[in-house]
């Protein structure tokens, strides 16, 4: 395919991309507010001086680390995030309130995107992890815009489906000035595919790099003390046809020697809250629901954290974690928030998004890897009657994540090598910079 049949084939489809966006809202009514930023319609972005791209929630928290990096080096250089979803928009909003400028990402059309780059004017373009727009990396290239493919990762699935589209991907991926892959594996596929070996470097992923909520302690204190002295498992950002498998296995272990276990329920996608809490109801287990600041009682089976972004403070609070978006074919979240606080880690069979990580801390002892209720069962009721072996495992996942620190300075020291002026050393960047 070339990039001249693509942008026929998505002019074609935008009516039908932009149905889905109000089809979506029947169910997340943010989905339909501010359409007009991916179309650049309406109010016009602000001019920037780095345009970063991160998808949704986990793009955004990975990129934070990196955000407030460069908020701190140059503080007068703006910054606009384009986010595709609600939550992520919603996530960045938590993280660094009106400090960074957000708008939803533009569609991969010529059109669109000249008005974009015209009303933005950005230095530099990094896009986070797997984001690959060929009209986007064109019309920069044109332009003379530096743009970095950071944290980036490429799964051998997704390296497959990318190969079927061989010279579009490979005209694609020659117009990345920077690829800056989280292992070799990763580097290696981009390089198969056709990126340019020279552009091609091995930083580690920016994610061992997570910064921590200052009253993260306070929180976790907090949070336990309403949870209760019991046992208590995280399932985190679970997705459709998983909560029906964690909950068979946590009727299991209360029906075992935990009776007074409590499973901290939190679905992924806001949109899935309300069905999730019905599912519970149907399994006959009591529950409290976060949003409702209920106080959890003796009783409690499952609590449902149906809140954006405490997910940290649940897992720091927990005994153990069990990552989702594994026990279905989505490819696993990031396990790293939960070993980073020391609690052990539980993954399904499917974690090919993070399939480096993933089996880094199960080599390491410090996750183990589940394919069904029962053997979920079996695992929690070890680990949750034993305090010293789950604490051995958090403990060595705790210092995996401190090994594999520091791919964001190396990252940075790519970013100055590309455009010094961007970043100059021992000074801050103003706008008149610019030239």
């Amino acid at each position: 395919m070339t990039r001249v049949l693509y942008t026929l084939l998505l002019r074609l489809a935008l009516p039908f991309a932009v149905a889905r966006l109000y089809w979506r809202s029947l169910k997340t009514p943010a989905y339909r507010q501010r359409i007009s930023e991916r179309l650049t319609w309406g109010r016009p972005a602000p001019p920037v001086g780095i345009w970063i791209h991160a998808v949704s929630v986990g793009e955004a928290q990975a990129a934070a680390p990196l955000i407030r990096y460069l908020l701190n080096r140059a503080p007068s250089r703006p910054i606009l995030v384009t986010t595709t979803t609600p939550t992520g928009a919603e996530r960045l909003h938590d993280l660094f309130g009106e400090t960074v400028a957000h708008r939803y990402t533009p569609f991969d059309l010529p059109t669109i995107l000249t008005r974009f780059l015209a009303q933005t004017q950005p230095r530099l373009v990094i896009i986070m992890e797997t984001e690959i727009w060929p009209n986007m990396l064109n019309m920069c290239a044109r332009q003379s815009i530096p743009v970095v493919l950071a944290n980036a990762r490429l799964s051998a699935r997704s390296a497959h489906g990318y190969a079927r589209f061989a010279s579009l991907t490979r005209q694609t991926l020659a117009q990345f000035t920077l690829i800056a892959a989280q292992t070799d594996a990763d580097a290696r596929r981009f390089i198969d595919l056709g990126a340019d070996p020279a552009r091609v470097r091995v930083t580690g992923s920016i994610k061992f790099d997570l910064i921590q909520p200052v009253d993260l302690v306070v929180q976790t204190k907090e949070m336990r003390r309403d949870w209760g002295q019991r046992p208590v498992w995280i399932a985190a950002s679970t997705h459709e046809g998983e909560e029906t498998i964690l909950l068979e296995a946590h009727r299991r272990l209360r029906a075992r020697l935990l009776p007074n276990a409590l499973l901290v329920l939190v679905p992924r996608h806001p949109e899935r809250f309300e069905r999730v809490a019905a599912l519970v109801a149907q399994n006959d287990l009591s529950l409290v629901r976060r949003s409702r600041r209920a106080a959890c009682q003796a009783e409690t089976a499952v609590f449902l954290g149906d809140t954006m972004g405490e997910l940290p403070v649940f897992l720091a609070a927990g005994d153990a974690a069990f990552i989702g978006g594994s026990l279905v074919p989505t490819g696993g979240h990031n396990p790293l928030e939960a070993a980073a606080v020391g609690v052990p880690v539980i993954v399904g069979s499917h974690t090919f998004n993070f399939a480096a990580i993933t089996d880094l801390l199960i080599a390491e002892c410090a996750a183990c890897r589940i394919a069904d209720a029962a053997t979920l069962a079996d695992l929690l009721q070890d680990w949750l009657t034993n305090v010293t072996l789950r604490t051995q495992m958090g403990e060595r996942g705790r210092q995996v994540v401190e090994r594999n620190r520091g791919a964001l300075a190396r990252l940075i020291g790519l970013l100055d090598d590309i455009q010094t002026s961007l970043l100059p050393a021992g000074r801050t960047v103003s706008p008149a910079d610019d030239g």
